[in-house]
């Protein structure tokens, strides 16, 4: 092998030692930053849960109350709830550290998208949760009070309402990202703002076949999922079509 290609061997193996060091660095600091918020958290750990519970126990029957089925449950469910608030916070330090990390090797063009998407997504996310917290989960505990037979006393355990409530936050959460989704399939050229516009009554379909999967067996969560996402869909198509107005007003630049 000669000289020059062992010296390209050689960088090559550098580039991917210092992209390796760096991805470990950048995962240390966005674990580093879980870890500080939780330990911040940790001391309000039961009032995060009193928090978090507080659609079901505003709907319980008179004298009705959570219960724990397991011994340690008192102490690790509201531990688990802090270190899921934690990441919930420490989210946008994390997802920094992931864009810092891959920024360098994007065209500029795809710097100038990848940013404001990245922004939304997160946004987004944050608006399934709330958007279950205030509104869902009131409506899903209403319903399943009420529906109880008649001698059976309504006392949830705290583990499976941990459970199921984050659940269905990261179900809207993640149903909540489809302008996002659109978005970057037309930026990839997948697909276009027309065939998007044509696949409406099969997205009006897809909607209400996912709900009826992600929701409870309760027609009005499955309604309160489906609609926001068919809204979701329209935003949709409104961002791509400005995006590709846009791409043709401007040709994207290929390179810094």
């Amino acid at each position: 092998m000669s000289d020059a290609g062992r010296d390209d061997i050689d960088d090559s193996q550098q580039s991917l030692i210092s992209h390796l060091v760096e991805l470990r660095a950048r995962l240390l600091k966005a674990i580093a930053t879980v870890l500080a918020v939780l330990v911040a958290l940790i001391p309000f750990a039961n009032k995060l849960y009193a928090w978090l519970a507080l659609p079901l126990v505003s709907h319980l029957p008179q004298g009705g109350a959570m219960i724990a089925t397991e011994v340690a449950s008192p102490f690790f469910t509201p531990l688990k709830l802090a270190f899921w608030v934690a990441l919930f916070l420490a989210m946008p330090v994390v997802l920094y550290q992931l864009w810092a990390f891959v920024a360098p090797g994007l065209y500029r063009h795809e710097k100038r998208l990848a940013v404001p998407l990245l922004v939304l997504s997160v946004l987004l996310f944050y608006l399934g949760c709330a958007f279950a917290y205030f509104f869902v989960l009131p409506a899903v505990f209403a319903f399943m009070t009420k529906i109880a037979p008649a001698g059976v006393a309504v006392m949830p355990d705290i583990g499976h309402y941990l459970s199921f409530a984050l659940g269905l936050f990261f179900a809207f959460g993640a149903c909540f990202e489809v302008p996002v989704v659109l978005i970057l399939l037309v930026a990839m050229h997948a697909v276009t703002v027309e065939q998007l516009a044509a696949s409406r009554r099969y997205m009006i379909v897809a909607a209400f076949a996912i709900a009826a999967v992600l929701t409870p067996p309760d027609v009005l969560s499955q309604i309160m999922l489906a609609v926001p996402m068919i809204l979701l869909y329209e935003v949709g198509i409104i961002g791509a079509r400005l995006l590709t107005r846009r791409a043709q007003q401007t040709p994207a630049s290929t390179s810094d």
